[in-house]
């Protein structure tokens, strides 16, 4: 089943490639590149290190902007969610931010806190920290009752209901946060970059635009397509190793 399934995984890549090169055909390579003429260009540049440099540049304020998000939401997620009135409290504060465009607190991160690292940090906390946090108080609210009822029969204090009980029943969201998360930090990696002062990644575009240079610019694209996937991928991998009855073969 496993063989078949990366067949299946190997095949959707294979055919999203041949249609991107088909629809490429159809156009001048300074409208939409081919995916052969972009793999050139990566391999150029990163045999001389300069993506892997921009990149490995770009994930610092974006892991760290991530961890804070994790570190906020997901304890604050489960307060919301087994809590009446933390829910009541929470939930319309976190509604009305939440259904606010990210990039229209750009111009306030800009104010508070400048151009450069700690505003990059804090676009790619805000980016993630309302999905994570609505996807696990959903989780938290949705263990079932009588799970909480019979660890309360066994005698099972606050600590070993939420250790024993709750936590395990809420993984299964925790992971899809998580993942949520992992891609929303990945868009906003490159929307920092691009939107405050340009560096790394995005400062690589601004200049494969200015030449016109479109496979620079997918080059970038595909970078950041594919350490989301390779993101992902990581988390499904835990996820099934953690919850095994969870995850289908």
């Amino acid at each position: 089943m496993r063989h078949k399934t990366a067949m299946l995984y190997g095949l959707s890549l294979l055919g999203g490639l041949i249609l991107w090169e088909l629809i490429a055909a159809q156009f001048s390579r300074v409208v939409l590149s081919p995916p052969t003429a972009v793999a050139k260009h990566l391999y150029a540049h990163m045999i001389t290190l300069e993506l892997p440099r921009l990149l490995w540049a770009s994930l610092g304020h974006t892991t760290l902007g991530y961890l804070l998000a994790v570190a906020v939401a997901v304890p604050l997620g489960f307060l919301m969610g087994r809590s009446e009135r933390a829910f009541a409290m929470f939930d319309p504060i976190v509604n009305a931010l939440y259904s606010i465009p990210t990039i229209a607190f750009v111009p306030f991160l800009v104010i508070w806190f400048g151009l450069f690292f700690s505003a990059r940090t804090a676009l790619v906390f805000i980016m993630c920290v309302f999905d994570i946090l609505v996807t696990v108080s959903a989780g938290a609210r949705n263990v079932e009752r009588n799970l909480i009822d019979v660890g309360r029969a066994f005698g099972a204090g606050r600590w070993d209901l939420f250790r024993k009980v709750l936590l395990p029943a809420s993984l299964p969201f925790l992971f899809t946060a998580l993942r949520i998360g992992m891609v929303r930090a990945v868009i906003a990696m490159i929307t920092a970059e691009l939107f405050f002062a340009a560096v790394n990644l995005g400062k690589y575009m601004q200049a494969a635009q200015n030449r016109f240079d479109s496979a620079g610019l997918l080059a970038v694209l595909t970078i950041l397509a594919v350490v989301g996937l390779l993101a992902q991928e990581g988390l499904k991998a835990l996820e099934a190793r953690l919850l095994p009855w969870h995850v289908r073969d």
